[in-house]
């Protein structure tokens, strides 16, 4: 389809040598590979369909591992239609009153991606998002910006100065939510390597390794590509980050359950990170999750956040 032929990224892209990134292993280097050409994949499926429902069916046929992952891309593919001149917005709404609402964090993310791509007149409209998780479009954006711009945002450490966030909420917090991003690529560009990682993440100033944490910390849960020894060498060098990494990991625990694809590389994630299962763990982030709207310089889903970090720290103490 000429849509996809002109719109689609190349799956070589996707490979860590040719993004420059580090190679832990050879199968560590096939699942960052897995995961980026199963992006793609979702994404194609976007582009080539004539409705989200179309697009559903062939990406419940994605190994359930790597589902996730593809509607994501999904997510990036209906925004990015959105987007365009013809034909027309509404994709991304209808794709999340289907299947995607089971997806909706991997959705979030994939609509960040769009946003990376887009010019900005060209933005995906964002206020029919839920307040609280919209945030996630801004980790998507970054995540982004840290894989395909990684000499910028990662070696050079930039940070938005200035971000024009389409929405009112807290916008003191938008560097914040974009760095949670970057900290999930970073899981990449270090190859899931522990200590790599942390040495990338300690290499920018402090005040953003809470977030970096936090974004790595999800990132080692939901794509994995360690074992048990390495989740423990991650968490010991998080330090004083320990409960943002369990957050972030709880969050991969409540994005894998409720899309119904919870794995054992999770499972092992949210006992080691969490120090409990994952659907415990999951059912944190749920139990604490706001009812309310914050209005001020720091919004729900950061409260959100540093309460389900809170109640990992009180379990181990």
């Amino acid at each position: 389809m000429l849509r996809r032929r002109i719109l689609t990224p190349n799956v070589a892209e996707t490979q860590l040598a040719r993004r420059g990134f580090h190679v832990k292993t050879p199968d560590a280097r096939e699942l960052l590979e897995t995961v980026g050409s199963r992006f793609l994949e979702g994404y194609a499926y976007a582009m080539e369909a004539g409705t989200p429902a179309e697009a559903e069916t062939r990406l419940e046929t994605v190994p359930a591992r790597f589902r996730g992952f593809a509607y994501e891309g999904a997510g990036m593919g209906f925004a990015m239609l959105d987007g365009l001149p013809l034909p027309g917005r509404g994709r991304v709404g209808e794709f999340l009153a289907g299947r995607g609402a089971r997806h909706n964090y991997m959705v979030y993310v994939g609509i960040g991606w769009a946003m990376a791509r887009l010019p900005r007149f060209r933005w995906p409209d964002i206020t029919g998002l839920d307040p609280l998780l919209r945030w996630l479009v801004l980790d998507g954006y970054g995540f982004h910006q840290a894989y395909f711009r990684t000499e910028q945002y990662v070696h050079g450490r930039h940070r938005e100065r200035s971000f024009p966030w389409p929405a009112d909420d807290s916008p003191g917090y938008v560097s914040r939510a974009i760095d949670q991003g970057v900290g999930r690529a970073l899981w990449f560009v270090g190859g899931t390597d522990p200590d790599v990682v942390a040495t990338l993440i300690e290499k920018f100033p402090e005040r953003r390794h809470s977030d970096l944490y936090g974004g790595a910390g999800l990132a080692a849960a939901y794509a994995g590509g360690v074992d048990e020894a390495e989740l423990r060498a991650f968490q010991d060098r998080a330090g004083i980050h320990r409960a943002i990494v369990a957050q972030g990991a709880a969050f991969a625990c409540e994005a894998r359950i409720r899309a119904g694809l919870l794995g054992p590389h999770t499972e092992l994630a949210a006992q080691v990170l969490c120090g409990t299962d994952a659907a415990a763990a999951a059912k944190v982030t749920q139990d604490l999750r706001p009812t309310g709207r914050s209005t001020g310089p720091v919004p729900s889903y950061e409260t959100w956040r540093q309460a389900i970090a809170d109640t990992f720290t009180a379990a181990r103490s």
